[in-house]
């Protein structure tokens, strides 16, 4: 007959030990429930003051604590018969574990031990991922300092639109509901120049590019050119504003509003007729600006077409039509002859005429709601932003989709890119402005605390790269537009 191996051997006596070991536990078990039972019957024979039903009630609950306990003893005797297998494997092949007398104690410290000993290698590697990423984190959104330098305050209603001149001197323009466009001193934020030609909401203003004129889109359904002359009050100092990083944030009450009945533009200088007036449209003309060299002219409006205008002439060189819904911005290229226009049914469309005998339009579908505002940055790029709280970065040689995404909380405006330093500005309906770099990271927030800030939607806003005091400037429905001084770190810019 075949030798049994040591193996099959080993087997054995282990499931002759389970075996003998299960009837000592079950007569172990049926000793303990005779045990129970007996003193249960002891019980209920004593005398009790006890009610009968508050009586049984106790004696099922401490029945059922006792099968707890009972099957706590079954799971340590368990627990036992395991360490002894274990010891029994171990002295077979030779090893010994702690003399081979292993308790469940000891295996209780061992454990613990080695897992002291695992929890402290996954916290120190925890604390030092999370510590890269918080640090990572506070670096993002303290890139920028952003310090409040100057409040603009006039208007009697909310400003829609801000620009600031690319010539000498620099001004700013705003362009209100209220009817009126007001130039303003950067430096002191007197009123320098109110432009009261329009009978309608003045949705728009921008500057031409070589001389003193401005342009102005309005809800008469017409677009006015006009010239002024501005003669800059000398700076005086302004209060020192303590510098503030962009995550502070205090909430506003409405009562917190400027109050708009004092006029800061009732001493001013008015200028109440045009140079020229555009009149092609059948509706709300939202916004306007000056093709490069400032010779022609485009308006988008709510009937759904852009216009194209020889400025000298007042002549209608182009009508563009496609969009299917209201046209809510348009913007030019700063060098080229492109026109890029957005609208409430969700594209945006960008217009090619640098060949004077044709022009041709390309169509970019990327975002669900109205494309609030769409604008050309250095090079090839369009950014666009949008009601559905996105923001997008677009490539013009690869319309399929876009390079970057920016995602907020909150319905974007008319935003603004600062050409020279690659930021994006971003102005939303929640009184928020943010500032992200051209690959979708988050710079900063500028600040609404200490009673600085919009109190209510931040419509638009606008770089000037080249002003000493102020190089963005933002305008709400609070009827003022402020000043602000973003500096961004060296490093952030060499990036």
């Amino acid at each position: 007959m075949p030798t049994e191996s040591g193996s099959c051997a080993t087997a054995r006596q282990a499931k002759q030990k389970r075996k003998s070991h299960s009837l000592s536990i079950r007569r172990t078990n049926s000793s303990e429930q005779e045990r129970a039972g007996l003193q249960r019957d002891m019980l209920e024979g004593q005398d009790s003051k006890l009610p009968s039903s508050v009586r049984n009630t106790l004696l099922e609950l401490f029945g059922q604590i006792e099968r707890e306990f009972e099957n706590l003893y079954i799971e340590n005797l368990e627990l036992r018969r395991e360490i002894d297998t274990l010891n029994e494997r171990l002295a077979a092949e030779g090893q010994t574990v702690d003399g081979a007398e292993l308790n469940k104690g000891q295996l209780k410290a061992k454990a613990s031990h080695s897992t002291s000993q695992l929890s402290q290698k996954l916290k120190t590697t925890y604390k030092a991922s999370t510590s890269k990423i918080v640090s990572s984190f506070k670096t993002t959104t303290s890139r920028a300092i952003c310090q409040l330098v100057k409040e603009y305050v006039g208007h009697r209603d909310g400003i829609w639109d801000v620009s600031v001149t690319k010539t000498q001197p620099v001004v700013l323009g705003t362009a209100s509901a209220d009817h009126t466009a007001l130039l303003w001193s950067i430096e002191t934020g007197k009123c320098l120049v109110k432009y009261v030609g329009h009978v309608g909401s003045v949705n728009s203003v921008k500057f031409h590019p070589t001389e003193q004129v401005a342009l102005t889109a309005s809800g008469d359904q017409t677009a006015h050119i006009w010239r002024y002359m501005v003669q800059l009050p000398t700076p005086q100092p302004t209060a020192d504003c303590n510098q503030i990083s962009g995550e502070d944030e205090i909430e506003f009450s409405d009562k917190d509003e400027p109050d708009g009945d004092g006029d800061a533009s009732s001493d001013c200088p008015t200028i109440r007729a045009p140079l020229t007036s555009l009149k092609s449209h059948q509706g709300v003309v939202i916004a306007a600006d000056w093709l490069v060299g400032g010779k022609q002219a485009v308006t988008a409006s709510w009937d759904r077409t852009a216009n194209l205008y020889e400025v000298e002439t007042s002549e209608l060189v182009h009508s563009l039509t496609g969009h299917d819904q209201e046209l809510t911005h348009c913007c030019t290229h700063p060098t080229q002859r492109l026109v890029v226009t957005s609208s409430r049914d969700t594209t945006f469309r960008l217009w090619d005429f640098r060949d004077p005998s044709i022009h041709s339009v390309n169509v970019f579908q990327g975002h669900t709601d109205t494309v609030t505002s769409a604008v050309f940055t250095v090079g090839d790029n369009v950014v666009s932003g949008s009601d559905d709280r996105t923001v997008k970065v677009w490539d013009l040689k690869n319309m399929r989709s876009p390079i970057a995404t920016i995602r907020t909380d909150s319905a974007v405006n008319r935003i603004n890119v600062c050409v020279g330093q690659r930021i994006i500005a971003l102005p939303h309906d929640n009184r928020q402005v943010r500032l992200f770099d051209m690959s979708g990271v988050r710079l900063a927030r500028l600040p609404r605390s200490n009673r600085q800030g919009h109190r209510r939607m931040v419509c638009c806003s606008a770089w000037s790269e080249d002003h000493p005091i102020c190089n963005l400037f933002t305008c709400g429905f609070d009827r003022q537009a402020i000043g602000w001084n973003i500096n961004i770190p060296a490093l952030l810019q060499e990036k």
